[in-house]
């Protein structure tokens, strides 16, 4: 007993200095992670699973392929009026002039659908922008239209994935965190473009416009994986249309008078499969031209598509590329057009970037989350957004797979589970966790 009370004193003996700032600082911490904890449960509370799920169902049975200009205008429409219950202004935006190259190397304009901009306290001094796609591949005229119940939790649909259950996880975070009332001094844009899977070429000078001045960025494609591991650093990619126009000749009387365009592409392809290197691929994809059998063809297309790691590649690439069409040019004395380039620059993952995908990850664990992240050579509008200085993480959307397929699915828990972790991440940086 003697020995115990002992212990009891020096127990009670230790002194404020020693004994005081470590319970007042366990106490801070706990209070700290009550109200944290507080403030995801909040959070999470405000989403609504059944609305999120039948405006996904929705959306999906709009098609919406880039090239259904009628479908993406009905579905803009619709995007307008869910947004238009966020604070601030809604506009459909007209795309830019887009051109490509037909299969006899003219040049002509491709229409695109219009983008949907939301802008909420353009004045904050601090802003976030917010991006997701509209278009599908599934074109109008493709098989796979309807949606199909894998199980209780599965829903097979095209878009669900990709992206529309993305959009309706941006929409209920930015729902959720409003409500929350802890945003009040963080302005955002937020913008649903409708070319993204053809490369975003209508609607790249809007992103880059949007970026700028912003704090950090979260893009809402599909995770890289089905247990939501999100996409880290992106390589580029680029597409690129050639024209050579030859000089047709009989193939029997004078072809030493024709000049082959066909023969001057086969050499740049071969060329280029030269040119691939450990930090660059490029895929030499469609040949186009010629007519008749025995006349010199006079005129071809080629189609090729390049995939650089680093920004290095990419530019040592389009340097190279200038002297090799030179090169070709002057070989087999045709002419060349050039058309296209680089659409999204390789996606690095820097410091400030880094910062945001520590705060995703913390933020998950608030709400039971396990967060991972892996680099990928897909590409998105991420790319386009790292490339103009702003931290992004571009797969806060939807976990599930099979994209670009009739097979594509929805988790349909992750649509809550998602819009709760971008709802306090957002709630975080206004609260200036983003460092």
């Amino acid at each position: 007993m003697a020995n115990a009370q002992t212990n009891c004193n020096r127990a009670l003996a230790i002194t404020e200095d020693t004994a005081w700032p470590d319970v007042t600082a366990r106490l801070e911490r706990f209070h700290m992670q009550q109200n944290q904890s507080a403030t995801a449960a909040a959070l999470k509370h405000q989403i609504d699973a059944a609305v999120m799920l039948q405006q996904v169902q929705d959306w999906s049975s709009t098609n919406t392929g880039t090239a259904n200009l009628d479908g993406l205008a009905k579905q803009a429409d619709a995007l307008a009026d869910a947004f238009s219950v966020l604070p601030g202004e809604v506009e459909l935006v007209d795309p830019a002039t887009v051109t490509a190259i037909d299969a006899a190397g003219n040049e002509f304009e491709k229409p695109h659908g219009q983008h949907m901009v939301l802008r909420v306290r353009p004045t904050a001094n601090r802003r976030l922008l917010f991006t997701g796609h509209m278009d599908t591949v599934f074109p109008a005229d493709h098989a796979f239209q309807g949606q199909t119940w894998l199980d209780d939790e599965t829903l097979n649909g095209p878009g669900v994935a990709d992206m529309k259950g993305g959009i309706a996880v941006m929409l209920h975070a930015l729902l959720a965190a409003e409500a929350s009332g802890t945003i009040g001094s963080l302005g955002y844009d937020v913008l649903i473009n409708s070319d993204e899977e053809t490369g975003s070429l209508a609607s790249s000078a809007l992103i880059a416009e949007l970026a700028q001045g912003k704090l950090a960025a979260l893009t809402y494609e599909p995770a890289a994986l089905p247990d939501g591991t999100l996409a880290h650093a992106r390589g580029g990619t680029g597409n690129y249309s050639i024209t050579f126009t030859g000089k047709s000749a009989h193939a029997g009387r004078n072809p030493h008078e024709g000049r082959n365009a066909i023969v001057a592409a086969a050499d740049l392809i071969l060329r280029l499969k030269d040119m691939e290197r450990e930090d660059i691929t490029i895929n030499p994809a469609k040949l186009e031209g010629g007519a008749a059998n025995n006349v010199v063809p006079d005129h071809a297309v080629l189609r090729f598509n390049i995939r650089p790691k680093s920004t290095e590649a990419m530019e040592g690439f389009d340097r190279d590329l200038a002297g090799v069409l030179a090169s070709i040019e002057n070989d087999h004395e045709v002419g060349i057009h050039r058309h296209g380039g680089v659409t999204r620059p390789p996606k690095p993952v820097d410091v400030r970037a880094q910062a945001l995908f520590d705060l995703v990850k913390a933020c998950g664990e608030e709400l039971g989350q396990t967060i991972k992240w892996q680099s990928t050579g897909g590409v998105c509008d991420g790319n386009n957004i790292a490339a103009c200085g702003v931290p992004v993480v571009d797969t806060m959307g939807v976990r599930g797979g099979a994209i670009h397929s009739p097979d594509e699915f929805l988790i349909v828990p992750s649509l809550v589970e998602r819009a709760a972790l971008s709802a306090l991440v957002i709630s975080r940086i206004a609260n200036g966790e983003l460092h």
